[in-house]
């Protein structure tokens, strides 16, 4: 069957990914193939495994995350394969086309936009022509395909146009129940809507007006095929996932009638002012770990929104997202973006403090890029903006940010990225911020970025065990606060970090000193550890190691969250059987012991 010469690549940027794109091909012709692979790929390993395929033709999948890859693959490809037609197609190839091709005279046809249409007419004039180049280049001389860029047989190239597919319903569902076993731990990419209803001029899909969406019994349908092969987790690809009640509100009460049974995570993308009551009712009864939210906020600087187009109605965000956190039941995960328009120092500052003061999940700091076919490459100019010239095409200078200034919010990403988003060392951090810097976030990650430069931390790698450490160093160094207060906080954040599995030796661990009391709490009467854990039963000592942990702290360590901490000796008892680690104070013989 001459629709198996057909091969299309998706280079992922890590392996826990997946290519929707190249799905959609391939359900798109039926008969063809895919392969993945990740950025990570030794480049001739990469192009020994295509070898390996022997295409007829080869479509390679082009997004910002792996653009740099395929050029440099696109080079080599006439070697291992010079008979193979060659077809790129995606977001860094539908703009700026006729450059691309110039740049890459290998690549034989371009898809432009939304590919899944225009490449079923492609396919069948290379399959009726039996793969020869000059035969189909003819064909589209005379009868050019929408979507497709093209060389003449006299090498003249034809840039075509950009397409979208107007009816989703024809666009054919990626996945396939054998190659689900394969895939099922990793990230699924999925969609039921395609469009934005805003225009922010940093973002792609400022270039395409409305929103088209799927039809909810194939919604369902497809939803139904994630939960019966026990997928891990599903993000949609939607990018304003509540762009329209009557069809979001219905997915979100699907999914809470899912039984409990059902481990599949969904991830969403939402403009979270936009949620009115009837949908935090229903987001407020999801199982926990069922759903989690993305939210883009961006920045809190009204003139800086207003200049990419941008609105944040921001109480409602605001009281939006601390009504959902006070449900414990999903992981919030917020944007900030730095370099954009007349955000300085000063700006960022303020913005950084207003998010952070909502204690989400996950605050991710992102560089603007300035992307093809986006807005935002109509306000270099104005605002003197510098960026790179290849991918990914982030921000270098600003109107009111130096190179320099842009370089340390690198650094500033990477300690905040270590510890915070990484779930490390919040206790200590927040007790700082609130004592020593007057609840100033951005002046403690700020004064810790700059002592982690110091000491040239931001060129090298590190160890979890040595954050701990470094932590401590910087707050010793930085505020005048006693070492044993630092030690029994990051031995708190410890134990709730990392599964409470790392355990950094420089700080005072006592489990020595009171092995024998925590011995007797386990092995004594039953009936007194079933106050704290109901369902305990003493098996052997590696597992209750495994499953629980006691630490001594020299304070009410429970009370760092609001900074009451006095000198009362108290025993924590960390459980580790539910996942996320819960910690409560338990009742031992210690109020008489001397510290060891």
């Amino acid at each position: 069957m001459l629709t198996e010469e057909i091969l299309w690549l998706g280079i992922n940027a890590k392996y826990s990914h997946t290519s929707l794109a190249i799905r959609y091909l391939r359900e798109a012709v039926p008969g063809s193939r895919i392969l993945e692979l990740t950025i990570n790929h030794q480049l001739l390993a990469m192009l020994g495994e295509i070898y390996e395929q022997q295409p007829k033709v080869l479509g390679i999948s082009c997004y910002i995350w792996n653009i740099e890859v395929v050029k440099r693959l696109l080079r080599l490809l006439p070697a291992a394969l010079p008979d193979t037609v060659i077809i790129c197609g995606g977001p860094e190839v539908s703009y700026g086309t006729k450059e691309f091709m110039r740049e890459f005279p290998m690549v034989d046809y371009v898809l432009r936009g939304e590919g899944e249409a225009s490449i079923r007419a492609l396919t069948s004039q290379l399959l009726t022509s039996q793969f020869d180049r000059s035969k189909v280049n003819d064909a589209l001389d005379q009868s050019e395909i929408r979507g497709v860029a093209w060389r003449s047989n006299a090498g003249a190239i034809h840039e075509g146009c950009d397409v979208t597919v107007p009816d989703l319903t024809e666009v054919p569902f990626a996945y396939r129940a054998e190659e689900m076993a394969d895939i099922r731990e990793r990230i699924l990419y999925y969609e039921t809507s395609r469009g934005c209803p805003f225009s922010c001029a940093y973002c792609l899909s400022c270039a395409t007006a409305g929103v088209r969406y799927l039809p909810l019994t194939r919604v369902f349908s497809e939803l139904d095929f994630f939960v019966r092969h026990d997928v891990r987790q599903v993000k949609f690809v939607d990018r304003t996932f509540n762009a329209k009640k009557k069809h979001f509100l219905p997915i979100l009460k699907y999914l809470l009638a899912l039984p409990d049974s059902c481990r599949t995570n969904f991830h969403f993308e939402v403009a979270i002012d936009y949620l009115d009551e009837e949908v935090l009712t229903v987001l407020s009864q999801l199982p926990k770990g069922r759903v989690q939210l993305e939210i883009g906020i961006q920045s809190t600087n009204e003139q800086t929104l207003q200049a990419v187009s941008r609105v944040n109605h921001w109480e409602d965000i605001q009281a939006h997202i601390e009504r959902i956190m006070s449900f414990h039941n999903m992981h919030l995960h917020v944007d900030l973006i730095i370099g954009l328009p007349g955000e300085g120092m000063a700006s960022f500052h303020r913005s950084f403090n207003d998010v952070y003061a909502l204690q989400t999940d996950m605050l991710q700091l992102g560089f603007l890029k300035f992307l093809k076919g986006a807005a935002m490459m109509n306000l270099v100019t104005p605002y003197g903006y510098q960026y790179m010239p290849m991918a990914p095409y982030e921000v270098l200078v600003t109107d009111a940010l130096s190179y320099g200034e842009i370089r340390w919010f690198h650094s500033f990403e990477m300690v905040f990225e270590l510890y915070y988003n990484a779930g490390r060392c919040r206790k200590t951090a927040g007790y700082l911020i609130r004592e020593a810097e007057q609840g100033d976030a951005f002046a403690f990650w700020q004064k810790f970025t700059d002592w982690w430069e110091e000491k040239g931390f931001h060129k090298i790698g590190h160890s979890t065990k040595n954050l701990y450490g470094y932590l401590r160093d910087f707050a010793l160094a930085a505020y005048d606060l006693p070492a044993e207060l630092l030690d029994n906080l990051l031995r708190y954040d410890a134990l709730l970090a990392d599964g409470g599995k790392i355990r950094p030796e420089n700080l005072n661990w006592n489990r020595q000193a009171y092995q024998d009391i925590t011995a007797d709490f386990w092995k004594g009467a039953p009936s007194r550890v079933r106050e704290y854990l109901p369902d305990y039963e003493f098996t052997n000592w590696r597992d209750v190691n495994k499953k629980y942990h006691i630490e001594i702290f020299a304070c009410n360590i429970l009370a760092a969250e609001d900074g009451t901490l006095t000198g009362q000796r108290t025993a924590v008892l960390f459980d580790y059987t539910a996942g996320e680690p819960v910690c409560q104070r338990i009742s031992l013989a210690i109020d008489d012991m001397a510290a060891q």
